[in-house]
């Protein structure tokens, strides 16, 4: 399939990842469980056969995680093009002219691009590829979060009007997205919503064996 996916991530740096975890875990626990989150995406993403698997961080790539979420892509998938994980640069901007400045990059390669974020573990593969299945016949496909906003977003065209001048980290933001791609006229699909892991609250919606430390 001529899909790609974009794995937005932050580099976890303690004090500055997972910021509001931090009240649970510390700061050295909330970054520690950032770059778990971050590792999870890669290996889920990683088992389906993009034709471009991207990893677009923030501030640079300098972080150590980063070489080994590409490390681990390798691991995962041998010679294949899901297993070369890139990197690249959010840059700068507020959430939304970061995600659709990567959106149109993907789609100047691609027929249609998924982006997802590292936030929530139960984005794995089987759903991603759902996802890329039902973005083969609609312009946009959305996995909403059980906090009001998204996990994931699909296009197949450019779509600004989703994101210029959005509110981010509100509870309504799938429901203004919502809003937005019916005055645009695009035909969306929407998945099952997940959790997000933001608050400490959210912490019972690990996968089991997870190990907190």
């Amino acid at each position: 399939m001529n899909t790609a996916l974009i794995i937005f991530a932050k580099a976890p740096v303690a004090g500055q990842a997972k910021t509001r975890l931090m009240p649970a875990l510390g700061a050295e626990g909330a970054a520690r469980l950032a770059q778990q989150l971050l590792m999870h995406a890669v290996q889920q993403a990683a088992q389906v056969p993009w034709a471009a698997l991207e990893l677009c961080v923030s501030p640079d790539t300098s972080h150590p995680a980063f070489a080994q979420a590409q490390n681990r892509a390798r691991e995962k998938v041998k010679d294949t093009v899901s297993g070369r994980l890139t990197l690249s640069l959010q840059g700068d901007g507020d959430l939304g002219q970061r995600m659709h400045r990567a959106l149109l990059r993907g789609l100047s390669r691609h027929a249609a691009v998924l982006l997802m974020g590292t936030d929530a573990p139960g984005l794995n593969a089987t759903v991603l590829q759902e996802a890329a299945q039902a973005l083969m016949t609609r312009d946009a496909v959305f996995v909403p979060a059980l906090d009001g906003g998204y996990a994931l977003v699909g296009l197949r065209r450019p779509a600004p009007e989703l994101f210029e001048g959005m509110v981010w980290s509100t509870p309504e933001v799938m429901a203004h997205t919502r809003q937005r791609a019916r005055q645009a006229g695009l035909q969306w699909a929407e998945l099952p919503a997940l959790a997000d892991i933001d608050e400490p609250a959210d912490l019972v919606h690990l996968p089991s064996g997870w190990v907190l430390v």
